[in-house]
């Protein structure tokens, strides 16, 4: 009788650890994971946080034909220049998906551990970005590597469903539609036919949201601004029109517009950047389009601006 409780709790118990190992999915992501002990689903972006171990798995969507252009991309240079020195790089197979799986130490901005995992499937590329601030505390890398050997997708939701589960809501579209929604917490609109847009052929608009702190001054949130319109990779020559700190319902807003060259094309663009700044957190909005069609398009940037409601 007692090898019979023992067996039958051992059944339980792998039992349960079989329920535990289940993929858990964001709200609205197609891609899900196992998280490490302890770390739980993130209210800030899509993926999972433990904020006393400064840890954290962000799950980002991106077109299928991305895989080759990052992967391109994952070089020991490009990594050096983004404060990562690389340690490894594993080509490695998820179910019937390629995958690469980087790690390394992150000496700048902060310090810590990273590893990268770029998934390709035949309806998108998965990007996981794991990041461990600090020492050797937190968690080890096996726990990491096995929470991104777990990485699963899923194909059944919609884009509708998608953008509802952002932390704002966009009222005012002015004849634009949405194409994707990235990280759970930014998503891409354009007006036109094409899903994937080259040399900004339509015009585009990306809104996003972030709970990371903000300078508290009005000219520390200018030079803000600018820092983050001049790591834009996609711009290159930005020379700016104009760039004014405003306030508007309530809240404040730096705007810039500025001529730029799309990097990758050399079409000449003009771009407007607009940030909302809600106490410690903020919304940032950047619209890009064709010189020639600018003013058109400048005061359609500005009403989905206008328009864009946070629930948080």
């Amino acid at each position: 009788m007692k090898a019979f409780h023992a067996a039958a709790f051992g059944l339980i118990l792998s039992i349960q650890a079989a329920f535990a190992a289940e993929p858990v999915f964001p709200p609205a992501s197609r891609i899900g994971l196992v998280p490490p002990p302890e770390m739980t689903l993130s209210k800030r972006f899509s993926g999972f946080e433990n904020e006393e171990r400064a840890a954290v798995i962000t799950l980002m969507e991106m077109p299928a034909g991305a895989f080759d252009q990052l992967s391109a991309g994952f070089t020991k240079d490009v990594f050096k220049q983004q404060g990562l020195e690389l340690v490894t790089r594993e080509d490695v197979k998820l179910g019937s998906s390629p995958a690469i799986l980087i790690s390394g130490t992150m000496v700048k901005p902060v310090m810590g551990r990273k590893w990268l995992l770029l998934l390709k499937d035949e309806a998108l590329t998965g990007l996981v970005v794991a990041q461990v601030n600090g020492g050797s505390e937190g968690y080890s890398d096996e726990q990491i590597r096995e929470a991104l050997r777990s990485v699963a997708l899923r194909h059944d939701v919609s884009l509708e469903e998608q953008v509802s589960a952002l932390p704002f809501r966009i009222v005012e579209k002015s004849g634009f539609r949405p194409v994707r929604v990235i990280a759970g917490s930014s998503v891409l609109f354009t007006d036109g036919p094409k899903d994937t847009i080259k040399a900004v052929e339509q015009p585009m608009i990306i809104v996003g949201a972030s709970l990371q702190p903000v300078p508290p001054s009005s000219e520390q949130r200018k030079q803000f601004a600018q820092a983050a319109l001049y790591a834009n990779q996609v711009l290159k020559n930005i020379r700016i029109e104009r760039s004014d700190s405003f306030r508007l319902k309530g809240q404040d807003w730096h705007e810039i517009v500025a001529r730029a060259v799309e990097a990758e094309s050399g079409q000449p663009i003009v771009v407007m950047q607009s940030i909302r700044f809600d106490g410690d957190r903020y919304v940032r909005i950047v619209g890009l389009t064709r010189e020639e069609e600018r003013d058109r398009n400048l005061p359609r940037f500005r009403a989905i601006a206008d328009g864009i409601e946070t629930k948080f």
